[in-house]
């Protein structure tokens, strides 16, 4: 009786952990959504082979989400724009239910779109955007899975001098920009043509982010004196953390443990999860 006791309020609690972290998950979710609007966007209805017109009944709206900080530079083409393409001939295949995107039509916006220049975002409020790669490997461009469009954290791992003042070293990781945007892996951007808009190139060494110029001279720093690893994040995740750690061995090492807690809580309570504390 007892045995049976103990397994129906293991079954009851397990229960009431997976409500308590759905309902997180979704909370969770929906603050991220927060920052994002919704738009109306082309999908065909049909397949068209490059050269075919594309007819007005060749198309449907498809309403999605989207960040407000990558309208400007979207290469999917809004509903409201249809008739901009309607008549105009297809600049590649373009497959059924595909949203269709101005690099696929020849129109004047499609020309100047092509390239990793028509990626870049215009200057806003004067501050300019710049282009910039970094080398990577299998291991620190997530498995060669991070792909142009995606956002990412970049974290760096350095050797610096002991704070104490002698000549030993300390390794310290820290994360250097947050939701930074991916416009190419190796030589395959976002509106790349052909063979490599289906994805063709599967490994590169190089990845290019748009950042902003003072950005780019701390990632060249940065790049030259330490490791690079970059951190995927979802489609929907805009979060930005204050209050980013610096990591050490003494760090990990006094806070292993309370890490580990609230993992712990968070996957099976529900609570919070509160940041490490500064070092």
């Amino acid at each position: 009786m007892k045995q049976k006791l103990l397994l129906v309020a293991a079954l009851f609690f397990g229960f009431l952990a997976f409500i308590l972290t759905y309902y997180q998950i979704k909370l969770e979710r929906e603050k991220a959504l927060g920052a994002a609007t919704t738009v109306k966007l082309i999908k065909m209805k049909v397949a068209k082979a490059e050269g075919e017109n594309i007819e007005l009944s060749d198309l449907e709206e498809y309403e999605t989400k989207r960040f407000k900080m990558d309208a400007m530079r979207n290469p999917e083409i809004e509903y409201k724009d249809r008739q901009d393409i309607v008549g105009k001939k297809a600049d590649s295949t373009v497959i059924k239910g595909e949203i269709l995107k101005w690099y696929q039509i020849r129109t004047e916006k499609s020309g100047k779109s092509e390239g990793l220049a028509g990626l870049i975002a215009k200057p806003k409020d004067g501050v300019p955007v710049r282009a910039i790669s970094i080398p990577v490997d299998t291991v620190s461009s997530v498995t060669n899975l991070v792909r142009p469009g995606h956002h990412v954290d970049i974290i760096g791992t350095f050797r610096f001098p002991e704070m104490k003042g002698d000549k030993s070293l300390d390794t310290i990781t820290m994360t250097i920009l947050q939701n930074v945007l991916v416009l190419a892996t190796g030589t395959q951007t976002a509106n790349a043509v052909g063979p490599d808009a289906k994805g063709a190139v599967k490994n590169y060494s190089t990845v290019t982010f748009e950042l902003y110029p003072k950005e780019v001279e701390m990632l060249i720093f940065a790049s030259q004196k330490g490791k690079l690893t970059l951190s995927l994040r979802n489609y929907e995740d805009s979060i930005f953390v204050k209050d980013s750690q610096s990591v050490n061995f003494k760090f990990l090492e006094e806070n292993l443990q309370k890490y580990s807690d609230e993992r712990e809580k968070r996957i099976f309570g529900g609570s919070s999860f509160s940041k490490g504390n500064k070092k």
